[in-house]
């Protein structure tokens, strides 16, 4: 698709990857729908970052796992941009849950942030897109899809579900609407990373390196403009998931 007089919604567009991602769509010409849940202030200054790039742009305030609120912001984006072409599903979680557990509240929060919301989202503009006869859903993974990781059940459960959402969307909604998958490697340090760990992430990766927010939002990008790809996931971690191969077999 090309992006140029189109229109973006990036879910958690305000900050981080999704910031980068909102400003690689706008320079391409697009213009963005800036959602938040929380973070009111970063939505609006990528706004403001997007329409210095000659686009027009708004910040909205969504939680993506309520299913009326996301109804209430696709009508906005609507009333304002007429029809949204493109959707990135990148608002996400990131909290510990160990398992057995008697406290479910963070299990949900991850469901419904990484499951529902990406659902939601795609349910409540599809029709607009279907309407137009085209569109594109790029849905935002990590790698515990592929590898659980410990203490982070909800995570790694919503992000493997996320993959199936993909490849389901992709199936329900050709052949009008691509949707695909980009699966970030290591891209911004946690504040709770030292300098060690750190270091000893960035040995994991076959390149020896960490990326950065630039490659995944050229990579979500690609999927976007590539008219040919759908159903597929494109993994941006510099060797990431084979990196324990480095040394030996086995």
């Amino acid at each position: 698709m090309e992006l140029q007089g189109k229109t973006a919604l990036i879910t958690g567009g305000g900050h981080r990857v999704g910031r980068v991602i909102t400003l690689e769509l706008a320079s391409a010409g697009a213009n963005v729908v800036v959602n938040y849940n929380s973070s009111a202030e970063a939505a609006r200054a990528t706004a403001a970052e997007a329409e210095a790039r000659g686009v027009d742009a708004i910040a909205v305030q969504a939680n993506v796992g309520n299913a009326e609120q996301v109804t209430e912001m696709a009508a906005a984006a609507a009333e304002r941009f007429g029809a949204v072409d493109v959707l990135v599903n990148n608002a996400s979680t990131f909290i510990k849950d160990p398992f057995p557990t008697d406290d479910l509240t963070v299990w949900r929060r991850s469901i419904d942030t990484l499951v529902h919301g990406p659902f939601y989202c795609s349910n409540a503009l599809a029709p607009q897109m279907l309407a137009s006869g085209q569109g594109a859903i790029i849905n935002i993974g990590d790698l515990s899809a592929f590898e659980p990781w410990p203490g982070f059940t909800g995570h790694g459960v919503g992000k493997s579900a996320l993959l199936a959402l993909t490849r389901q969307l992709a199936l329900e909604l050709s052949p009008a609407i691509t949707v695909n998958a980009v699966v970030p490697g290591p891209t911004l340090r946690p504040h709770d990373y030292d300098d060690d760990k750190y270091a000893r992430t960035a040995a994991k990766t076959l390149l020896g390196r960490w990326g950065t927010p630039e490659d995944m939002a050229k990579a979500a990008r690609f999927l976007i403009e590539s008219d040919y790809i759908t159903g597929e996931t494109i993994t941006v971690d510099g060797g990431q998931r084979y990196g324990h191969r480095k040394n030996e077999e086995g």
